[in-house]
């Protein structure tokens, strides 16, 4: 009797595993982002960034989009609803102000021209930092923004291209050339920590711990916050700023067509830069 005994609570147990192990693949697939963002959404959001006028036009897909996604399991699938409606949205007014041909009139407003460029024109350097040996500039090679974030320098290239399977310190070019890898290099930058910067994920889904620095430096987590991560150095801690007022002004747009609220600390005028 005690080997039968032990024989069906070993069955058990298994079994209890693969029950837990199911309820938690179930509720990655049950939340997808294409879910929260179908394809009208999608193309509400973007109004025109397949016009003439944009020299992006047909790059950035809902399908690539949609495919990038399923790379990064935990984006917009983590916390409540409205947390992550609230990632997806921040998410995507961040790269439609990397990536912004609106203007102050422009036809439907100046919050939706996002994705109208997929790569930077006329930039004034290569963005090589050849002190970087871990990282090393190939010869000829452009590290200009290029992708719905605008990855630039030959050290976060060769990151990205590290984690997504391709070279990109050799191969940068298919940051502009694949819609499918633009996305992913824009996920890769929104989920990775980069230390001392927590990831952007992170902050939007309500897992960064604020540390005694951040305190020092009225770093408080926000949409603000994770405008100073991505280039805080040159828009927080001055004051008033209009780029950060671009992105607040897509995050404002964006989360009203996402029906949730944008919550506190939305810009970075007073943040110390990481």
């Amino acid at each position: 009797m005690a080997a039968v005994s032990l024989s069906f609570a070993v069955f058990l147990f298994s079994l209890t595993t693969i029950f837990l192990f199911s309820i938690s693949s179930w509720e990655a697939e049950a939340h997808p982002v294409s879910t929260l963002i179908k394809k009208k959404l999608y193309n509400n959001l973007f109004l025109h960034k397949d016009d003439k006028a944009c020299p992006a036009n047909d790059f950035y897909t809902y399908r690539s989009f949609i495919k990038a996604t399923k790379f990064f399991p935990e984006f917009g699938t983590t916390g409540s609803l409205a947390t992550r409606k609230l990632e997806i949205a921040a998410f995507l007014a961040q790269i439609s102000h990397e990536t912004t041909g609106g203007w102050a009139t422009a036809p439907d407003g100046p919050y939706s021209w996002g994705l109208c460029y997929k790569e930077e024109i006329s930039p004034t350097n290569n963005y090589c930092d050849d002190t970087n040996k871990e990282w090393p500039c190939y010869p000829g090679k452009s590290y200009k923004g290029r992708g719905p974030v605008q990855l630039s320098w030959n050290y976060n290239y060769g990151q990205a291209g590290k984690a997504l399977g391709f070279d990109g310190l050799k191969n940068p070019e298919l940051v502009a050339n694949s819609s499918i890898i633009a996305f992913k290099t824009a996920l890769w930058f929104w989920m990775t920590e980069q230390k001392p910067k927590p990831s952007c994920h992170d902050v939007m889904v309500g897992r960064y711990a604020q540390t005694q620095a951040d305190v020092a430096a009225n770093r408080t987590a926000g949409f603000g916050m994770v405008t100073n991560i991505i280039n805080g150095e040159l828009e927080c801690g001055i004051g008033s700023d209009a780029r950060v007022n671009d992105r607040i002004g897509y995050f404002k747009r964006y989360a009203s067509l996402f029906t949730v609220q944008t919550g506190p600390n939305l810009d970075c005028e007073n943040q110390k830069s990481f």
